[in-house]
């Protein structure tokens, strides 16, 4: 956790049980691009006693300082994951909401030429694609 207590400190945000927590969600595989809700569900299952309205409000100042990302996909569901600053894509099922990270220098570079090509020196954009995981394909259509 010592990597988030220097973090917060950085980010002029004082360090607080629930904000280490909830870093620590963000940055393990079950807590990444997880909805506040989703955490508080965890927290709950790790005998935790964060209230929802504190995820929100940790989640907002993390956002504003730097060290989160939240991402509204179609739907109008809002993801968080921690900030890391390298670049990465994503792909979304449109059943079970599963979000993966995409990562293609091939796409980027493309986007980049693209960008160049109309006149741009591309500054930051957002791919998000949208199908159905592998579990969600082999369950029956939805009525």
């Amino acid at each position: 956790m010592t990597e988030y207590t220097t973090k917060l400190k950085q980010a002029g945000l004082k360090v607080t049980l629930p904000r280490l927590k909830i870093l620590e969600i963000l940055s393990q595989g079950e807590g990444q691009h997880a909805t506040a809700e989703d955490i508080y569900k965890i927290l709950l299952t790790r005998d935790e006693d964060i209230g929802v309205a504190t995820i929100y409000r940790v989640l907002t100042q993390c956002e504003q300082a730097g060290l989160v990302k939240r991402h509204q996909f179609e739907g109008g569901r809002a993801v968080f994951e921690i900030a890391e600053g390298d670049h990465h894509d994503h792909i979304i099922c449109v059943r079970c909401g599963e979000v993966k990270e995409l990562n293609d220098e091939i796409t980027e570079a493309r986007h980049r030429k693209i960008a160049q090509q109309a006149g741009f020196k591309m500054a930051e954009h957002n791919m998000t694609l949208y199908g159905l995981c592998k579990k969600c394909r082999q369950l029956p259509p939805d009525k």
